[in-house]
């Protein structure tokens, strides 16, 4: 099956560089670009894409706009968002993920990790990378008197050996990639110990993976 894909942003090399890339993958089209959130909504309405690549920074609206007003019309179940920017900030990853994107990727990932993040998400994943991860850990670390919610630290002590090491891993900023390297496994096999982590308790993605781990008493070691 073919993931069909629009890219918003408003640089024009970054729209080349990314729609080269992707055209490379047999499984992945594009299908349709915006320079701007409003052209993006717009976007949106009129194409049957699976995934939005959609970048934060933008004029007019910006991507946290675009996002919260695609979801008026489109569930995330319905059309996938992943924001793809240059920017880490706490409040970026976490504006973004509240108003409904499906994933968060910086634009220095290569063109694997992209390609795998937008599979990921297609499938009904959610796609993280390590930097937007540390992100959430230092939003959700810097809240205070934050003691672990027994509710939720009985969920994670359902998780088998590895999973809990996979998901400290993740919680410590690491990518699928690194958590295999660290641990000897394939990605794919870190890849479905970690589905199965947010499965059991009950993480929609990565993000809400790793603030859950936070409130269950997990804290990063690296």
């Amino acid at each position: 099956m073919t993931i069909r894909v629009a890219i918003i942003d408003d640089q024009e090399m970054i729209r080349l560089g990314l729609r080269a890339i992707l055209e490379t993958q047999d499984d992945i089209e594009v299908v349709g670009e915006a320079a701007d959130g409003l052209a993006g909504v717009q976007l949106a309405d009129e194409l049957a894409c699976d995934v939005l690549l959609m970048d934060i920074r933008m004029p007019g609206i910006d991507g946290v706009e675009a996002i919260r007003r695609i979801r008026r019309k489109h569930s995330p179940e319905a059309l996938r968002i992943i924001i793809l920017t240059t920017y880490g900030h706490d409040e970026n990853v976490l504006n973004g993920l509240r108003v409904g994107a499906n994933g968060f990727l910086g634009k220095g990932i290569g063109p694997d990790e992209l390609a795998d993040g937008i599979r990921e998400v297609a499938a009904g994943g959610g796609a993280l990378s390590a930097a937007a991860a540390a992100a959430v850990i230092a939003h959700v670390s810097g809240q205070r008197d934050v003691v672990p919610d027994p509710q939720i630290k009985r969920r994670f002590d359902e998780l088998t050996a590895r999973e809990k090491e996979m998901v400290q891993a993740a919680v410590d900023g690491l990518d699928n990639a690194q958590i295999a390297e660290q641990f000897f496994l394939s990605p794919l096999t870190v890849k479905t110990h970690v589905n199965r982590a947010m499965s059991k308790v009950g993480a929609r993605d990565r993000a809400q993976l790793v603030t859950l781990a936070f409130h269950a008493g997990y804290r990063p070691e690296r």
